[in-house]
C-alpha cells in the first residue's frame, strides 16, 4: 500500500480544511508514493517513538501532534525537532500528522472521549463558522435528476440529520452557440431558449474541487454555469468540543473520581463544587479553555479538558465544574480512534498503536 491511499482515507475522515488557522496536518515528511510496510499510531513523535518506530520496522508514523508547526530554517539537529526530522530522513520514514481537523470532526478525539466517560448522544459544543457555501447551477430539464444526484453523492445537500438537501426553480435560460461549439440543444448561432431547473445545495467549503468536478462531468452542456455563495450558516457537523448527558445524573465526586480512574492521571484540578449533580456534560480534548464561556451558556454541569489556567478557574463562577483532567489523559483516546478507523479500512494492514508514553507531565 502507498502513503497516498493511507491519507486519502484519513483526509476524507477528517479533511485537512477543518483544521484550525495555526495548524499544521497531513504529510509533513515522506513521498506519498512510498509503499508502505507497517505503521505507528501515536499522541507525539519523541525521540524515543522515533526508536520504537525504527526497532519495529515501521516506515510510516502517524502522529496526532504534529512535528513541525512552525517553519523549518535550518536543519542542523539542534532540537528534537530537528534531529527527528533528520533520523526521519535517514531511516526512510515517513511523517503524517492529523490534529486539529480530528479534533474538529464530529467522530473524532472528542467522540471518543465522550465514549469513555459514559456521555450519550454527543454533538459539537461550538459548531465552526464560514466553512459552508451554497451552490447553485442551471441544467436542463430532462438532465436534472442526473446532476442532482451526482452533487448529492460528491456530498452536497446535507443539513443536520438530513441529506439530499436542495431547492429546485424552474425558469428558461437563453444562449447562442458560436462557431467552435458543440451545443448539447440549440443551433450555432442562433439564439436559443431552453427550459432549465436552477439547482441549489448546500455543501462545506472542503468538498467545493470535487463538487464542481461531479458538477461538469454530470452536466451535459460543454460550458456550465454555477455560482458559489459562502454562507454565515454554522457548520454544525464540525467543530470544538462536544456536549452530551449521562444516562442519569450522579453526585459531583463520584464522576470526577470515574473521570480520573477513566483517564488514569494522577490528579484532577478542579474548580469549586456547585452542589449539583451531574447529568450535562461537556468535553474537549487537549487545550480548551476557550470553551468555558460556551459550556457555561449551553448548560453543562461539568466541562472536562486540561491546561487550564489558574485565573480560568475563576470564570466558572459555581455555575458549572471545571475540571482539568490534563492534555494528554484527554487525548489519549485518539491512538485507539485511529488504529480501528484505519484497521476497519484496511485490515490485513500492519498496523500498531505505539508503547511509548509520550506524556511531558508527570505526577509525583
Amino acid at each position: 500500500m502507498k502513503i497516498k491511499e493511507i491519507s486519502a482515507y484519513l483526509e476524507n475522515m477528517a479533511p485537512a480544511g477543518l483544521k484550525e488557522s495555526y495548524d499544521n496536518v497531513g504529510l509533513l515528511i515522506g513521498d506519498p508514493e512510498t509503499e508502505v510496510n507497517q505503521a505507528i499510531i501515536c499522541l507525539d513523535l519523541t525521540e524515543e517513538l522515533m526508536d520504537e518506530a525504527v526497532n519495529s520496522g515501521c516506515n510510516l508514523i502517524i502522529s496526532h501532534h504534529p512535528l513541525i508547526f512552525a517553519g523549518l530554517k535550518k536543519i542542523t539537529g539542534r532540537n528534537a525537532t530537528e534531529r527527528l526530522v533528520i533520523k526521519a530522513i535517514k531511516e526512510g520514514i515517513a511523517v503524517y500528522a492529523i490534529h486539529t481537523n480530528l479534533d474538529n470532526v464530529s467522530l473524532g478525539v472528542n467522540a471518543a472521549l465522550c465514549s469513555k466517560l459514559g456521555i450519550q448522544n454527543p454533538s459539537i459544543l461550538q459548531p465552526m463558522a464560514d466553512k459552508l457555501s451554497k451552490l447553485a447551477t442551471y441544467c436542463p430539464d430532462d438532465q436534472v435528476e442526473k446532476v442532482r444526484s451526482a452533487l448529492f453523492e460528491a456530498g452536497a445537500g446535507h443539513i443536520g440529520n438530513y441529506d439530499s438537501c436542495s431547492y429546485n426553480l424552474e425558469g428558461y435560460g437563453t444562449f447562442r452557440a458560436g462557431d467552435h461549439t458543440e451545443p448539447y440543444v440549440g443551433e450555432k448561432g442562433k439564439l436559443h431558449t431552453e427550459k432549465e431547473v436552477r439547482i441549489e445545495v448546500i455543501f462545506p467549503d472542503h468538498l467545493q474541487d470535487i463538487l464542481i468536478r461531479s458538477l461538469i462531468n454530470s452536466h451535459p452542456y460543454e460550458e456550465v454555469a454555477y455560482d458559489i455563495y459562502p454562507l454565515k450558516n454554522k457548520f454544525n457537523d464540525a467543530g470544538a468540543g462536544m456536549i452530551g448527558v449521562l444516562e442519569k445524573a450522579v453526585e459531583a465526586k463520584d464522576y470526577l473520581k470515574k473521570i480520573k480512574e477513566v483517564l488514569g492521571t494522577g490528579v484532577i484540578r478542579h474548580s469549586s463544587l456547585t452542589g449539583k449533580k451531574i447529568s450535562k456534560v461537556a468535553v474537549c480534548g487537549g487545550s480548551g479553555s476557550f470553551l468555558i464561556a460556551r459550556a457555561i451558556s449551553e448548560g453543562a454541569d461539568i466541562f472536562i479538558t486540561g491546561d487550564i489556567k489558574y485565573h480560568q478557574f475563576f470564570e466558572a463562577e459555581k455555575k458549572i465544574i471545571i475540571a482539568d483532567a490534563g492534555h494528554y489523559e484527554t487525548e489519549q483516546f485518539t491512538k485507539e480512534l485511529l488504529y480501528n478507523i484505519l484497521i476497519e479500512k484496511f485490515p490485513t494492514f500492519a498496523l500498531r498503536i505505539s508503547q511509548t508514553n509520550t506524556n511531558a507531565v508527570h505526577y509525583f
